[in-house]
């Protein structure tokens, strides 16, 4: 098994081999939110800003996260530091050269935060989840087990 560990970590596996489902199935949940939420951007605001010249348009990958204006996630933090403790840091970003106004910017946030309140409960009804603004950043925290493994 420790050889079989060994390979796993020198092949780039590991993150593969230890992965719980019950987080996949998480994971999977909040990039299909995330995804609603870039395409509600893209028709609000996609045609206010040109595209950097190294994105692809909208809709032309597989993926959300490789092509338009937009390009919303998360990813894990510890939270040490931070007031709200562990949880998922919202990242929003926008592919263009083009200066962006800050009222702009607010009302992006403002719109995501308020997309991501909603669609958090309708996806985890069961979990007690929040989204609040920690220090500069935007932080999805609260109940984030996996239910008994």
């Amino acid at each position: 098994m420790k050889s079989l560990l060994i390979r796993a970590v020198r092949c780039g596996m590991l993150d593969f081999a230890m992965r719980h489902p019950k987080l996949v199935q998480w994971e999977k949940q909040l990039k299909a939110i995330f995804d609603k939420i870039d395409d509600f951007l893209e028709d609000k605001y996609g045609g206010l800003f040109p595209l950097h010249p190294a994105r692809a348009p909208r809709g032309s990958t597989s993926n959300k996260e490789h092509d338009g204006l937009f390009n919303i996630g998360a990813s894990f933090s510890a939270g040490f530091g931070s007031k709200q403790g562990r949880g998922y840091v919202v990242e929003i970003k926008m592919a263009t050269l083009a200066h962006v106004p800050r009222e702009i910017r607010e009302q992006i946030e403002r719109d995501v935060i308020e997309i991501l309140d909603r669609e958090l409960e309708n996806a985890f009804p069961q979990k007690i989840l929040d989204v609040t603004k920690d220090g500069d950043i935007y932080k999805i925290h609260g109940d984030l087990s996996l239910g008994s493994l």
